[in-house]
């Protein structure tokens, strides 16, 4: 965790945030008081108006209006996370004892994944199962390909290592993190980490620090070094689609830095933004982004996704191939 610490420590400190709970003198079951609170709390902190181009003063008003005084929890449940599925970011949520707002960003492009065909078609019924990666070498190659569906669970280092090991006389490795909606930040680091042989500048990061619009702290650089032990140094092929989210956004950003990393399938879901909320004044909780990602040129523009090296997409009218996982075995083959 070297040199990244300062960075993860924020995380933390962020996420925790989210448990504290409001003082008596704010609580009110007013919708008119907890809408204002939510809009306002969103104007002051959430990071990303700029970039969408999104008028969060006009979207205010609009749905303002559809209050009133003695409408049920549900309504002005609808009516508030209706407002922040605005904000197309599916770091943004609002929580209530019933229902849990989302936006679905995975759903705004078409599907580029299906497990079925993977295993039917590319591996043998006795693939590997080590921790949260399905792998083994793609049929009749020497290919390795390495399934992780999600960053949800701290990746153990020595599942990390017997794949390393595994797969380090291969002809070429593809990591498929398509339909990886994210998890553990540090999860990032753990996987990358890998695939490097010094010191590596990743991104840039922000946070929104005020109610202008560009009140943010500074820019500060965040660094990966490589793991002390076996790491896999040869191209590595990286599988997204829109379902790469959070997390998957960030491996899909680092990879920028690490040339041996190519990305192949389609544009990641975002994500970029790390999430951060508290409790309206009913109880209700809530999160949005507060922090912004940059590239390596400093720019936020990946927010919105990461697009691949090589873009390609599924034929659903064939439903024996992986385009995707196709094109990465011929990267690697000619």
């Amino acid at each position: 965790m070297k040199n990244k610490t300062p960075y993860i420590i924020l995380l933390l400190i962020l996420f925790s945030c989210e448990k504290l709970a409001l003082s008596d003198e704010f609580k009110s079951q007013d919708p008119y008081v907890i809408f204002d609170y939510m809009w306002q709390v969103s104007n002051d902190k959430y990071a990303y108006f700029d970039l969408k181009k999104i008028d969060w003063d006009e979207i205010g008003v609009k749905y303002r209006t559809r209050l009133h005084p003695d409408m049920s929890e549900e309504e002005l449940f609808n009516v508030l996370g209706t407002m922040l599925t605005e904000l197309k970011d599916d770091h943004t949520n609002l929580r209530s004892n019933f229902n849990y707002s989302r936006f679905g960003v995975r759903y705004t492009a078409q599907d580029n994944f299906d497990w079925r065909i993977v295993v039917d078609q590319y591996l043998t019924p006795n693939f590997f199962i080590t921790g949260p990666f399905r792998h083994d070498f793609i049929n009749n190659t020497k290919i390795g390909y390495v399934r992780l569906s999600s960053f949800s669970n701290t990746l153990n280092s020595s599942h990390l290592n017997f794949i390393m090991e595994k797969y380090q006389d291969a002809n070429g490795l593809i990591i498929d993190i398509r339909e990886n909606g994210g998890g553990l930040l540090s999860n990032v680091y753990s996987l990358l980490e890998r695939f490097i042989d010094e010191k590596t500048k990743i991104f840039y990061t922000r946070i929104k620090t005020g109610a202008k619009k560009n009140d943010f702290s500074p820019i500060e650089p965040v660094y990966l070094e490589p793991y002390n032990g076996i790491k896999y140094l040869k191209k590595v092929a990286l599988l997204t689609d829109r379902g790469s989210y959070s997390a998957s956004s960030f491996t899909a950003l680092a990879s920028n830095a690490i040339p041996k990393l190519i990305r192949i399938g389609d544009t990641t879901g975002g994500g970029l933004g790390v999430p951060n909320g508290g409790q309206l004044p009913n109880g209700w909780s809530y999160r949005f982004s507060i922090s912004q990602t940059l590239s390596l040129d400093q720019k936020p523009d990946f927010e919105m996704g990461v697009p691949p090296d090589i873009f390609v997409s599924m034929d659903w009218n064939n439903r024996e191939q992986d385009e995707i996982l196709e094109k990465a075995i011929r990267f690697f083959l000619n």
